[in-house]
């Protein structure tokens, strides 16, 4: 995660730092991590700015944002809530990460080839740490699952670059599911209203957050299954293909 001194969020965010202080006053902004006498911001920090600042440009008060926030989660940890967009950009990925060493994720992969951790990184599914960037001392696992999975696949003999070209193939098509997926939800929260719509009201603000939340359980099960039904169809189908083969080249020759 990125680490930012209050110019540099300020800078990033596009706004000031007695801005970024003014939003802390009012319970806008959560407070930083102290190191000494050095305020450490995150990505978190910049998320909630960048979603003040589209407020404001779409003409609400800061009164109105502080509302909408507050209203978007209720509890002991309000200081935390970024808002309906970040509701909306809330990772759907349960993936879980790690370090390990270069040497280390090679053996994994029984690869040192530049060009197979190339693809891992442009895939999201590796990422290089170390001085060095041809040579990185070290990597962190984005999809610890995934990339394991594959490891068990390399030592049973399937090549990992044939591995990458289906995985490259999958990511392609599920860009396809995913477009449909949040396009409906999309729809969903614009129903009857222009695109772009925000809550204004407490109301509002928990029906759509309460909607979002279900239509992304609704369509993370929904595409799940469908994908395990897909592969139930397409299994048997290619079995019985291969079996037949199977039978035929066992057939003994006519005489």
């Amino acid at each position: 995660m990125t680490e930012y001194r209050i110019d540099d969020l300020a800078r990033a965010a596009g706004t000031t730092t007695r801005n970024v202080r003014g939003y802390q006053d009012r319970g806008l902004l959560p407070r930083p991590v102290r190191r000494g006498r050095i305020a450490i911001y995150t990505d978190a920090h910049l998320a909630r700015l960048k979603v003040i600042n589209d407020l404001l440009k779409r003409g609400f008060t800061i009164r109105h944002i502080s509302d909408f926030l507050s209203g978007i989660q209720r509890g002991d940890n309000l200081a935390e809530v970024l808002g309906l967009e970040e509701v909306m950009a809330e990772p759907w990925s349960t993936a879980t990460s790690t370090t390990v060493a270069a040497d280390e994720l090679k053996d994994l992969l029984n690869s040192g080839n530049p060009a197979h951790f190339q693809r891992l990184i442009e895939f999201g599914l590796i990422e290089p740490h170390g001085p060095n960037t041809d040579h990185p001392d070290r990597y962190t696992i984005l999809d610890q699952e995934t990339v394991t999975a594959y490891g068990r696949l390399v030592k049973l003999g399937v090549p990992l670059s044939g591995i990458l070209d289906v995985h490259g193939r999958l990511d392609r098509q599920m860009a396809t599911v995913a477009e449909t997926v949040i396009s409906a939800g999309r729809r969903g929260i614009t129903e009857g209203r222009s695109d772009g719509w925000l809550p204004r009201t407490t109301a509002e603000s928990e029906w759509a957050t309460e909607l979002l939340s279900e239509m992304r359980r609704a369509g993370s099960i929904s595409a799940h299954n469908a994908l395990d039904r897909a592969l139930d169809r397409d299994l048997a189908r290619q079995l019985n293909e291969y079996l037949g083969r199977a039978r035929q080249s066992s057939s003994p020759p006519a005489e």
